[in-house]
């Protein structure tokens, strides 16, 4: 029985102190390409109001209370949201529109845990598609290295991304 514990003692050092090599930061990113000129798909991004329509977010909790204020659009445009166990709760804020190639959001999120990250969309005009990449970057704190022992953050949001993204490519192409 004290071998086992020396073991397990052992097992649980070596995982807390492997989680301290992570890297402090992460980043996840899935791309598609969607047949129509990134002036159709921006609306889209820096409008909340039209994230209904597309973001696979918006389905975890349909009795989600969602409060949008600032201006319409763009820059300064806010979302705050409060929802279920799988929704959480948080906030993001529209920081930069570069039109036709670029929207930039603060992600807050205040539960189930807190994390402040920055969502990205870049846009490349290919004729008369779009390459569109949606990204997620942000500090990992020791907490975050250490879940990500078991579970990367890539699998853990690239298939929402991969989801959105087939959501929005659906709603640009109509």
């Amino acid at each position: 029985m004290k071998t086992i514990l020396i073991v397990l003692a052992v097992a649980v050092a070596g995982i807390l102190a492997y989680a301290t090599t992570r890297p402090d930061t992460f980043r996840v990113e899935r791309t598609t390409t969607i047949q129509a000129p990134p002036e159709k798909i921006i609306p889209f991004l820096e409008d909340f109001h039209q994230w209904p329509a597309w973001s696979p977010f918006e389905k975890l909790d349909p009795a989600m209370k969602r409060t949008l204020s600032g201006p319409e659009k763009g820059k300064g445009a806010v979302y705050e949201w409060d929802g279920n166990r799988k929704a959480g709760s948080g906030r993001m804020e529209v920081l930069q529109v570069v039109p036709g190639s670029k929207v930039s959001i603060q992600l807050e999120f205040t539960k189930p845990f807190e994390s402040k990250n920055l969502a990205e969309f870049d846009l490349a005009n290919n004729g008369g598609a779009t390459r569109v990449t949606w990204s997620m970057s942000g500090p990992q704190t020791y907490i975050t290295k250490l879940m990500c022992v078991f579970v990367s953050m890539d699998k853990m949001i690239g298939p929402d991304f991969e989801t959105g993204l087939a959501n929005l490519k659906a709603a640009a192409e109509k």
